[in-house]
């Protein structure tokens, strides 16, 4: 796969985002967990540059995060976050080249990539406790994937639809058909 100078550079722009923008919320780290503020830019970076560079910058926030900061921890957290926001920056991308740019599409689009990258988390959580062996149960996912993320989902669902609409409206999205 091949990119453009435009997508490697907003790549980084988004890499960087999600890298800075976890310290708005570090001193209560409850927060955190329920405000998803890494989840944010590899949402936009898969929007904006396609679901290759999203995937792409999902797999390596995290990742990144945990060896520059120690936070999240890299094992199994870290780990796990890094195939859940490979999966949002891949579907988000992938699907909002293939569905139609009408706002109701992008919402889709936004709902589908959560949903998909929260399964996604479920199942290599699901593996990684497996292998430390300890459980993971139907009660810890819904507690990590829905009900303790539910300000992340909601804020989510405010912020991006509009942030790619106005990007869209400006030209500065490069992901077409």
């Amino acid at each position: 796969m091949k990119f453009t100078v435009k997508q490697l550079a907003l790549g980084g722009l988004f890499l960087a985002l999600g890298l800075v923008l976890p310290f708005l919320t570090a001193q209560v780290p409850q927060i955190g967990s329920m405000l998803l503020p890494m989840h944010i830019p590899v949402l936009l970076c898969g929007f904006v540059c396609g679901g290759p560079m999203g995937l792409l910058v999902g797999a390596v926030t995290p990742l990144l995060r945990s060896m520059m900061f120690g936070m999240p921890p890299l094992f199994p957290t870290a780990t796990a976050m890094a195939f859940e926001l490979a999966a949002y920056g891949f579907l988000a991308g992938t699907l909002y080249r293939r569905l139609p740019r009408r706002p109701l599409w992008i919402y889709l689009d936004l709902v589908l990539a959560m949903a998909g990258g929260r399964v996604v988390w479920g199942a290599v959580s699901m593996a990684l406790y497996a292998a430390l062996g300890n459980p993971f149960t139907w009660e810890i996912f819904w507690a990590g994937a829905v009900y303790n993320a539910l300000p992340g989902i909601l804020l989510q669902l405010v912020l991006i639809p509009p942030v790619v609409m106005a990007l869209r409206k400006n030209g500065l999205v490069t992901a077409g058909r």
